[in-house]
């Protein structure tokens, strides 16, 4: 078995490339050791040490090491255990644990209006086709969290998640799709 690297716009955040499915549909964040329990793969990356964040997408595998860590020295022992789960075929989950992360378990998501329906709809889907697939290409992955008054909050996960250019991605890529294509769309905060 092969897996390909690829770095990301974030320095701490390196990309794996099995080769093959990591998860069908969805994604889903790991940000402390805590929550990599509920998977082994998660579990073994943190338990590397130096590991600060773990992002399962659909066909990579996302690793940001804690800052000050070189990729160069943890980068062999992330493969090492990404080609042992992977070779062996263990589950990606613990049993009984949610392939995904189910909205309202860590939600501090904004209500929405009911009246905004029509446009939430668009944003939605709009971050949908547009703005995940070329986010996961970073290794990252983004989620709608509200809409209130003109302002839509994402969150930022995964590579995204801490990386120095993300406010630049918020802020001069996706609010200018959503305000293109929403004009009821003011602003993009990051939540």
């Amino acid at each position: 078995m092969f897996i390909e690297t690829e770095t990301t716009p974030n320095p701490a955040t390196l990309k794996f490339l099995p080769g093959e499915v990591v998860m069908a549909t969805g994604t889903r964040e790991f940000t402390s050791s805590e929550a990599a329990a509920a998977s082994p793969l998660a579990e073994a990356l943190f338990a590397l040490g130096d590991v600060t964040g773990v992002l399962f997408g659909r066909d990579f595998v996302a690793v940001t090491l804690a800052p000050g860590v070189a990729w160069s020295d943890a980068k062999p022992q992330a493969l090492a255990v990404l080609l042992d789960h992977f070779a062996t075929q263990t589950p990606l989950f613990a049993p009984g644990v949610a392939a995904f992360a189910v909205p309202g378990d860590d939600d501090d998501g904004l209500a929405d209006d009911p009246a905004d329906a029509d446009v939430i709809d668009q944003i939605k889907d709009l971050i949908e086709t547009r703005v995940r697939p070329a986010v996961a290409n970073d290794g990252g992955d983004i989620t709608y969290r509200g809409f209130r008054d003109g302002v839509v909050y994402l969150r930022m996960q995964g590579a995204c998640s801490g990386c120095p250019s993300s406010t630049a991605t918020l802020k001069h890529g996706i609010e200018s799709l959503l305000k293109h294509y929403v004009p009821e769309v003011s602003e993009v905060r990051a939540a």
